[in-house]
């Protein structure tokens, strides 16, 4: 199904056709398209084409916002129905590093988490230390989730997992994002409690194990 439109949508993606896009995951979602298919297969994979064309100097920065703009408005239109699935009774917070202002990735993280069941505090991106670990504080949540898209924050996110670890000594930790095709699984995985996640597809076995 995604194979068929993937060609046309992502055409539309770069060019900006806000409402040509909506209408394809309209209709996608009227033919009962899984939503983690949706999720995977073409907004992931359009975003990533979307951010190698901007690392190639290829497009514009105004371009690639504006195609994450996009992204983030199909992706509501997936809302009712991620919501409509009974309750786990678990609970996740789930933020972008400080410094961090690709969110996307962290939103389809916690909607796959809300998608199983689970009541998600979305933080969204550049989430400053203290109003994460006061968040965490107020939420009690089971796992707490980081996303980072930029290579170069790395540094930041060891800050945050370790404020994390020092209030919170037993809390479990999941990191993933676009910065790990590049490294970092021995800098977080160093941390007991602290996994990486390098997919979706690695988050959802995670929570159907």
């Amino acid at each position: 199904m995604i194979t068929e439109i993937y060609a046309d949508y992502f055409d539309n993606l770069i060019k900006g056709n806000r409402s040509a896009c909506l209408q394809t995951v309209k209709e996608l979602l009227d033919d009962g398209i899984d939503i983690k298919t949706l999720y995977l297969d073409l907004f992931q994979g359009t975003l990533y084409e979307v951010g190698e064309l901007w690392e190639g100097n290829r497009i514009s920065v105004a371009s690639e916002h504006l195609a994450t703009s996009i992204t983030e408005s199909a992706m509501g239109m997936v809302q009712p129905l991620i919501f409509s699935r009974d309750r786990c009774g678990k609970k996740s917070v789930v933020a972008c590093a400080a410094n961090e202002f690709h969110q996307v990735g962290g939103k389809m993280v916690a909607d796959i988490l809300e998608l199983h069941g689970w009541d998600g505090y979305f933080l969204g991106a550049n989430t400053p230390i203290a109003d994460l670990l006061a968040m965490v504080r107020e939420k009690h949540p089971d796992l707490v989730c980081l996303s980072l898209s930029i290579y170069s924050n790395l540094p930041q996110l060891i800050k945050t997992i370790e404020a994390l670890q020092e209030e919170f000594p037993q809390i479990e930790i999941r990191v993933g994002g676009q910065a790990f095709r590049w490294g970092g699984r021995e800098a977080v995985e160093q941390y007991p409690g602290v996994r990486l996640f390098p997919t979706l597809d690695d988050l959802e076995q995670y929570l159907m194990g």
